[in-house]
């Protein structure tokens, strides 16, 4: 577990800090400044995906951190676009990629079954709906 708060502090400082994303055209040249690119998703590495589901492996570590780089910024934009102020968006992004790494959501990843942007962004997409309906039962008191 520690492994992975390791990997959320490192999300947290790319997103708030730097917000870049990989560069689609060099992926090995590293973090670009997100203006380059903004919002684009990076061109998915499926070796790099896999070895980010695989908890007992050594890699795991260092795949979940290019995974988390790479797509950190491209769904905070989404975010961006469904109406939420900066600091919300942050936020969400950053909830949203603790529970992916907490659940190890990266191991159910299947490239059989499509785009790893397909399947970041339809849970996303689910994270933010059950979010909203989750502050909608605060509002009403439902939260007890």
């Amino acid at each position: 577990m520690v492994q992975r708060s390791i990997i959320i502090g490192m999300v947290f400082r790319a997103g708030r800090c730097q917000d870049s994303v990989v560069s689609n055209a060099n992926p090995a040249a590293g973090p670009v400044p997100a203006s380059a690119s903004p919002g684009v998703f990076a061109t998915t590495h499926w070796s790099v995906v896999l070895r980010a589901g695989q908890a007992d492996s050594p890699q795991a570590t260092e795949a979940l951190e290019k995974l988390c780089r790479a797509y950190w910024y491209p769904l905070y934009a989404y975010v961006r676009r469904q109406g939420n102020s900066p600091e919300d968006a942050q936020d969400s992004t950053q909830i949203f990629f603790s529970r992916l790494l907490e659940k190890n959501y990266f191991a159910k990843a299947d490239r059989d079954r499509g785009k790893f942007r397909t399947f970041l962004l339809g849970s996303l997409k689910n994270f933010l709906v059950n979010e909203w309906k989750r502050a909608g039962r605060l509002k009403r008191g439902g939260g007890v």
